[in-house]
């Protein structure tokens, strides 16, 4: 196999697993969104799986990448189409997974503020009532000797 075809194949496979991130970005975002967090860590690990995959394929794509204008040069009308075709898709793809996990931080986030907040109301609401509770019946004396 000629490398323009090792080429070409390890962009098809790269498109592929671009594919599979951005299904697993939206069931992440589902999960994300109704506080799975179990759920979510199976997919992130999912996700690191495929990434791991496309590093591979990189390795054979990077080189081409990096000599961009003269790969596509060397290759006959039809399979110049199809490499533009492949580096398009990946490009959108890319956009769209990196669009939704900026959007799943924010939602995490937002839900980390959320849970500050029920916190410090909690706290506060403990505070009021022992603070009613010194007030209305006053403070019991300690029954611990602290002088020893």
């Amino acid at each position: 196999m000629k490398n323009n075809d090792r080429v070409l194949e390890a962009l098809g496979e790269q498109v592929g697993c671009y594919r599979r991130l951005a299904k697993l970005a939206q069931i992440q975002h589902e999960h994300v969104r109704q506080s799975r967090m179990d759920q979510l860590i199976h997919v992130l690990q999912r996700r690191e799986q495929v990434i791991e995959q496309m590093s591979q394929y990189d390795r054979i794509v990077a080189p081409a990448r990096q000599r961009w204008n003269e790969y596509l040069a060397e290759l006959d009308p039809d399979n110049r189409a199809k490499a533009e075709s492949l580096l398009s898709e990946t490009r959108s793809l890319l956009e769209q997974i990196t669009s939704a996990d900026r959007d799943d931080a924010l939602v995490l986030q937002q839900q980390k503020l959320n849970i500050g907040r029920q916190i410090n109301k909690t706290a506060s609401a403990r505070q009021i009532n022992r603070t009613y509770g010194i007030a209305a019946y006053g403070q019991k004396p300690s029954r611990m000797d602290l002088r020893q």
